[in-house]
């Protein structure tokens, strides 16, 4: 892109984005103004595409809604989004989940979640054991019983 058009629109990216990539379950907290008053609302959905970059970079998050897909695609430096939390973290096997338009039901949300118990689980075989290496403490004699009167 333009170094120029770079440099002007600079200012109006957001530095502070929560990283999220395509597949994951987010919640997008969106501004509605309504006549003078303003409020936030909520979007959850399954990101199934990021496009562009810099200034110009959206995302598709859809969501089923009584029995029918809705997607909408949200700038992710606009202004009108507060905040994007992540709800679960996933494992795409492609860049565009399109394919996710084809199912129903169940099976439309259906996407490889990350393994948390895996990650756990090798963290702790990498660890060193301690516990193990370290000698057993020395048994505790019994205190002598006293005769009660």
């Amino acid at each position: 892109m333009n170094p120029i058009i770079n440099e002007i629109t600079s200012a109006q990216v957001k530095k502070d984005i929560t990283p999220f990539k395509v597949g994951d379950g987010v919640r997008v907290h969106t501004k509605v103004r309504e006549g003078d008053k303003e409020r936030v609302q909520i979007y959850s959905g399954i990101v199934i595409a990021r496009k562009g970059h810099g200034i110009h970079e959206t995302f598709t998050v859809r969501r089923i809604s009584y029995g029918e897909g809705v997607e909408r695609v949200f700038p992710v430096n606009s202004p009108n989004i507060e905040k994007i939390e992540v709800e679960r973290e996933s494992e795409a096997m492609k860049a565009r989940l399109y394919y996710l338009r084809k199912r129903t039901g169940k099976a439309a949300v259906a996407i490889k979640e990350k393994d948390r118990a895996a990650q756990i689980h090798a963290a702790k075989s990498t660890a060193p054991v301690a516990a193990a290496v370290a000698p057993a403490a020395a048994p505790v004699p019994a205190a002598p019983a006293t005769a009660a009167s």
